[in-house]
């Protein structure tokens, strides 16, 4: 199961046929095991990595480091599936270190995150802090290096 997790992670639009083949299975055999993977909740989705700047999306991204009080028997997953509900918010994980969660935020402009920001995740009352830092550009996503259609350029050798 391991195996055929991360091969799909890699490429999820393989047949059942070409994963059966690097996995010494047959093609129901495969199926039967996504079928399986999928109903036990293991496998969520299946999502394409795309090169936003290419698809011409002019959106900006946001991470923010949000520090809160936790709630007495529940810790932080009250508060973090109560962030997690709000339609901007593409990735919300608990964290180590000096802040609490970091929530990823998708917005249509600048504006659009900062008012997020202000009216929505400020005021729930268990939020202490927020630091707010924007998405410039995007190198690799999901495992996956996006090219900008400029090849690198070694650099000259000096003597």
């Amino acid at each position: 199961m391991e195996r055929l997790l991360q091969i799909l992670c890699e490429n999820a639009r393989q047949t059942n046929a070409e994963l059966g083949a690097r996995l010494g299975l047959t093609e129901a055999e495969v199926a039967a095991r996504i079928v399986a993977l999928e109903h036990d909740g293991v496998i969520l989705g299946y999502t394409p990595v795309i090169d936003r700047e290419k698809a011409g999306e002019r959106g900006v991204t946001a991470l923010i480091e949000v520090k809160i009080t936790p709630e007495s028997g529940g810790g932080f997953d009250r508060m973090a599936r109560r962030i997690s509900q709000y339609d901007q918010v593409r990735g919300c994980y608990l964290m180590s270190g000096g802040y609490d969660l970091t929530v990823i935020v998708e917005g249509k402009d600048l504006y659009d995150v900062a008012k997020f920001v202000a009216e929505k995740l400020s005021t729930l009352g268990a939020v202490l802090s927020t630091a707010t830092h924007f998405q410039l550009r995007v190198y690799k996503h999901d495992g996956v290096l996006l090219r900008s259609g400029d090849e690198e350029e070694r650099l000259p050798i000096s003597p």
